[in-house]
């Protein structure tokens, strides 16, 4: 006896179409953010009222009206177009597809989303909220589950035959649902799949960078472990050892290893398979491997894969050891499931055969390890990668926790923790930078690398070099350097250092007067250095200050660090377009550290007792005063350097002086022409610059140390030589003429940053002026 009346299962394929042409026109309509209709023109009225809206121009007799698609309607839609575009072309096309369990009458259960191809049925359950919030409770709803998993497969079977794989999939939008929750636990019992926006947005990636071979890594989600067949492949095989692993080498058609294979992408989506390592593909490179396949090239080189430890079936029978080798000839038996190989290495070339002639005629050769652990594959990976840039600094500093956590080196077990720090404050859910870190290859608004640079040099965490903690990086940071278990005081120092900077930046978000300063100048990439740089040397003061100890309640070391926090705030609510411009004027090198030192700044506008050492000496370096006066003293120095040995060496060489620092002299006059056809560009006058007027400090340096003691012929009266001129003993020692010349090359850094543009808002501080000082008296000007 049927499943389901037989006017009912008519009724339910009818909700279904598998027709192309009628496909392409749904994605199109289900692709928009808006529903669309033609009304006649009396009837505007009404569905304006209705929160419709007139768009385009207008038909004869009919008005073009659109609105927003609620939210959930929208959700459907999105995974409707995603399994489309991912292959699968039998969906349904009504929103009242529902799918009986028992023969009760009464007892179905709509099905938002239905995705049929030869292999598999998907059903997709879709749960969203117009804004992030936490999810409500599921547990009656998925205790409930098994009893309707069972129906839906006696009725899909009658529906659709008993060969397909069925699986049915929870779908969440802006519902925090963490995966440990025991609702997601029930879920996972049963078999089925939990699809969020981590699921959705890495779909996305693979669709957009695999393009048609997007479908077998997301079959290998869905059906990791699953048996495709009840057939083993049979392959030739080498058994061998490198080091303690015992390998095979064979080779395999690319549609079976596509199949078996899978990449563990270093995304959110992959969260419960961490440690993750691998990259998303590179389309570009896909193409071009895929062209090349075709135009009939071969990589001899062979692809590295690790079936996981699960792994049933998979047996190896040698047949006969190799004449003076340990290595064995046979044949290894492979099951053939969903997502049983991890590809180490070769993605590219495995991918690039998806969709090409050759990927079932083809052989690759392969090298595959069995049970490595998830953190042994990730130091192959970067043992095979390390000298590629393929890699990226976001993908790096994400693997660092997993690369150095247990190290026994301190300085990488730092990299580690601060890697876990960044991973927190990206990915949990209860983190205000949720989703707005990149990791891994996941895209977001900021990258990993200004919270690493700020992380490593803020003060939260201690610094370290090889097996030693730096001086001075230790007392107030957030990781008691004196305990004796490691593990234990990492977990503990990431989650104060995680909940400080969370709760530093919730606090931020939440100051509605500098709403627009928090989007446009904190939460972007040079701001958020600024930012957490911000929050160390604040938790270094108030620690100071206070005598906090590293296990210093966290909300407590909050409370006394807020205060200064909501001074910055005061202050960056009134920034001003200057201010703007100076933060946004430096591209580079130097603009991290500029934007904190501005943060600091605006705090001791308003507690002039927070004045770090580091700030003092910027500020001094922005005194206009400080800037002239060292310009003054430095300008007076380059004169008499001029004066005097361009005087000497008159004397020394008489009418041949300038053949005698001719190299020099072409260099001047170089610049003199360079500088004339600049000003002449910049419509100014043509005028005509002595070369002697383009003589730089290396210059004087160079004509100095070539005729040090040089003396002319003829006695002169009052001639003093080069050496009696310029050996001046300022601190950098007096025994060799390198150092009674070293305060020449130290003018010309101090130069630098008064003169050249580039280098301006450097300037000078109390103490290189002072030293510029002491040069002018010691020369006795």
């Amino acid at each position: 006896m049927a499943f389901i009346e037989s006017a009912y299962a008519e009724e339910l394929t009818d909700k279904l179409c598998s027709d192309p042409s009628m496909l392409g026109k749904i994605y199109k309509a289900k692709s928009k953010k808006f529903l669309e209709k033609n009304v006649d023109h009396n009837l505007v009225k009404a569905y304006l009222e209705d929160g419709w809206e007139e768009y385009g121009t207008r038909l004869k007799t009919k008005t073009r009206l659109r609105k927003c698609k609620r939210h959930d309607q929208q959700f459907e839609d999105d995974v409707w177009c995603q399994v489309y575009k991912l292959g699968y072309r039998h969906l349904n096309i009504s929103n009242d597809f529902r799918l009986p369990f028992n023969k009760d009458f009464k007892a179905r259960k709509q099905i938002d989303v239905i995705a049929i191809n030869d292999d598999s049925i998907l059903l997709f359950e879709c749960k969203s909220a117009e804004k992030p919030k936490k999810a409500p409770s599921y547990k009656t709803e998925f205790e409930g589950l098994p009893i309707r998993l069972y129906g839906f497969r006696k009725a899909l079977a009658q529906l659709f035959g008993k060969d397909r794989k069925i699986k049915y999939v929870f779908a969440t939008r802006q519902l925090r649902l963490d995966r440990s929750r025991a609702d997601i636990q029930r879920l996972q019992e049963t078999g089925s799949f939990y699809y969020n926006d981590n699921t959705y947005e890495y779909l996305n990636s693979l669709i957009q960078k695999y393009k048609d071979a997007a479908q077998y890594q997301f079959m290998a989600t869905l059906f990791r472990g699953t048996r495709i067949s009840d057939k083993a492949i049979k392959v030739p095989a080498v058994e061998g050892k490198m080091g303690k692993q015992k390998y095979y080498m064979f080779s395999l058609e690319p549609h079976l290893l596509l199949k078996l294979g899978y990449i563990l992408h270093r995304t959110r989506a992959n969260e419960a398979e961490m440690p993750t390592y691998q990259r998303l593909l590179n389309p570009n490179r896909l193409k071009g491997i895929n062209k090349f396949i075709n135009g009939g090239g071969y990589f001899p080189n062979s692809v590295i894969v690790n079936f996981n430890k699960e792994v049933r079936g998979l047996v190896f029978q040698p047949s006969k050891s190799g004449n003076g080798t340990i290595s064995k000839a046979g044949i290894l038996k492979i099951p053939l499931a969903y997502a049983i190989a991890y590809i180490i290495d070769g993605q590219h070339r495995v991918y690039g055969y998806a969709s090409t002639k050759y990927n079932k005629t083809n052989t690759i050769p392969v090298v595959a390890f069995k049970g490595l652990s998830s953190h042994d594959q990730l130091k192959l990976f970067m043992e095979i990668n390390e000298n590629q840039k393929a890699v990226t600094p976001t993908l790096r500093i994400t693997l660092e926790e997993d690369l150095y956590w247990d190290s026994d080196r301190i300085d990488s077990r730092m990299k580690a923790l601060r890697s876990s720090v960044i991973q927190q404050l990206g990915g949990n859910s209860e983190s205000v930078l949720h989703h707005k870190i990149s990791l891994g290859e996941d895209k977001a608004l900021l990258t990993a690398k200004p919270f690493s640079d700020a992380l490593t040099r803020c003060g939260l965490l201690p610094k370290a070099s090889g097996n030693s903690y730096l001086s001075n990086t230790t007392e107030f940071s957030l990781y008691d350097v004196n305990k004796h278990d490691h593990g234990e005081e990492m977990v503990k120092a990431k989650g104060r250092i995680f909940s400080l900077v969370n709760l530093c930046y919730e606090h931020a978000e939440s100051v509605s007067a500098i709403s627009e300063q928090y989007e446009t100048v904190i939460a972007i990439n040079r701001g958020s250095y600024a930012f957490v740089s911000l929050i160390g040397s604040l938790n270094t003061y108030v620690s100071e200050k206070n005598g906090y100890k590293p296990d210093k309640d966290v909300f407590e070391r909050f409370e006394a660090i807020k205060g200064y926090l909501d001074g910055f705030f005061k202050e960056l609510s009134t920034i001003t377009p200057e201010d703007r411009a100076y933060l946004f004027g430096k591209l580079g090198t130097g603009a991290e550290n500029k934007w904190f030192m501005f943060f600091q700044n605006l705090v001791n506008k308003q507690f002039n007792e927070f004045e770090p050492e580091a700030l003092i000496d910027w500020k001094q370096r922005r005194d206009k005063d400080l800037q002239e006066r060292g310009r003054l003293i430095g300008t007076e120095i380059e004169k008499f350097m001029k004066s005097a040995i361009v005087s000497n060496l008159k004397l020394l060489f008489r009418d041949n002086w300038e053949l005698e620092i001719g190299a020099i002299q072409r260099k001047c006059e170089a610049r003199a022409k360079e500088q004339m056809e600049k000003e002449y560009k910049d419509g100014l006058k043509k005028r005509q610059i002595p070369w002697t007027d383009q003589f730089f400090i290396m210059d004087y340096k160079k004509i100095i140390e070539d005729y040090w003691g040089r003396r002319p012929e003829e006695e002169v009266a009052g001639f003093r030589t080069f050496e009696e001129h310029f050996a001046l003993d300022v601190g950098y020692g007096n025994k060799s003429k390198k150092e009674k010349m070293k305060w020449i090359s130290v003018l010309n850094q101090y130069r630098n940053k008064w003169a050249h543009e580039g280098t301006k808002e450097e300037g000078l501080n109390k103490v290189e002026v002072y030293e510029l000082e002491r040069f002018k008296q010691e020369l006795g000007i």
